[in-house]
């Protein structure tokens, strides 16, 4: 048990710990410089947008993307439509020949993607989404580091505007967010980073492959297979995407549960990023990417062994105590956002309720 117990306590704390640590002086020792803009870089671009019944969103975001500060005659549009039933192509068709509109029937966005590239007339490729936005400068920040024939893909910085009022877990996405943000600029200043982030990211169109049909996590596996070629994909702080907070733990957890899924179903889809003389970054794949699938089986494995050794001595009985502590904390903090979630419900259902009992005593 003693060793279950240490090898699970140790998995963890190098999964969130030690590894950030040994990344930051191993990039602090051997990471590349950041090379100085060498004046205007502008290519072609293929800005796609996948979207499925987002027509209240659609118009604003097009004029952001129209508004970007990149010379109209090297930069296209194209939002693919995937089998909407909304207004989306009444929203669209405002902006006629801005925009390239691609009507797809419902497959899903990787489908959806798919269909956009082959759409796009331009070397370098763009996707986002319709929820962000993005800085007047963000297009050229994004498509800078293109210059270097080594980079494959770019991944911008998405920024949450975590305004308590918003959203219950405002602060916790943002100190979260900063922390994977920082885990990803050190990785692409040794090397790659593992993926991209969906609100902003460019890629060369040479390296995109189709996506199966079925594909959770786009963002990870395009990229992913660029990186397999023995190219880079790096992060580029300047190049800024905004969007607002998950509005609480329900819409956070389910993310968070797409993206471990993602993450295995990338295993099925690309095995060849388990061997380490096939996968330039095996070490940070395995040290980030496989750590946080193995993470939660971890922390059972350190829950029950604690409990099987907690009468051998006051640390083990120490370490347990904390164990619970937390959990309870946790579970505490979920019965709050349960009872805030429930007030809500009742304070909107309230005036229908009163609605129908007027009907009802009118009748």
């Amino acid at each position: 048990m003693r060793l279950l117990f240490w090898a699970s306590a140790l998995t963890i704390g190098y999964v969130y710990v030690g590894y950030p640590l040994l990344l930051a002086v191993w990039a602090r020792l051997f990471g590349r410089e950041e090379r100085e803009d060498q004046g205007r870089f502008l290519p072609g671009v293929s800005i796609v947008l996948a979207a499925r019944n987002e027509a209240h969103r659609l118009a604003a975001r097009i004029e952001n993307l129209l508004a970007l500060d990149y010379p109209a005659d090297r930069r296209q549009i194209i939002v693919v439509s995937d089998g909407s039933t909304d207004r989306t192509l009444d929203a669209l068709a405002v902006f006629g020949g801005l925009i390239d509109i691609v009507v797809v029937p419902f497959g899903g966005k990787a489908l959806a993607l798919n269909a956009g590239v082959a759409r796009a007339s331009h070397p370098i490729l763009v996707f986002t989404d319709a929820r962000q936005t993005f800085a007047t400068d963000a297009l050229q920040a994004l498509v800078a580091p293109l210059r270097d024939e080594t980079v494959a893909g770019v991944t911008g910085a998405l920024l949450f505007d975590c305004d308590p009022a918003a959203s219950t877990i405002a602060d916790g996405v943002s100190v979260y967010w900063k922390y994977e943000t920082q885990l990803r600029r050190l990785e692409s200043t040794l090397t790659s980073t593992l993926g991209a982030t969906g609100a902003i990211y460019a890629l060369r169109r040479s390296l995109w492959r189709d996506l199966p049909a079925d594909t959770i996590l786009d963002d990870v596996l395009a990229p992913m297979r660029a990186v397999l070629a023995g190219q880079r994909i790096v992060y580029e702080e300047r190049a800024k995407a905004y969007d607002r907070t998950p509005a609480d733990s329900h819409a956070e957890s389910r993310r968070k549960i797409r993206t471990l899924a993602g993450n295995v179903q990338i295993l099925w889809l690309e095995p060849r990023l388990l061997i380490p003389f096939i996968n330039p970054v095996w070490f940070q794949y395995y040290s980030h990417k496989i750590g946080r699938l193995v993470v939660p089986y971890a922390m059972l494995s350190l829950f029950f062994a604690n409990i099987a050794l907690a009468g051998e001595n006051p640390f083990y009985a120490a370490a347990l105590a904390g164990q619970c502590v937390f959990y309870l904390l946790a579970g505490y903090g979920a019965y709050l956002e349960w009872r805030v979630d429930t007030r809500a419900l009742s304070a909107a259902t309230q005036p229908v309720a009163a609605d129908l009992s007027k009907g009802v005593v009118n009748a």
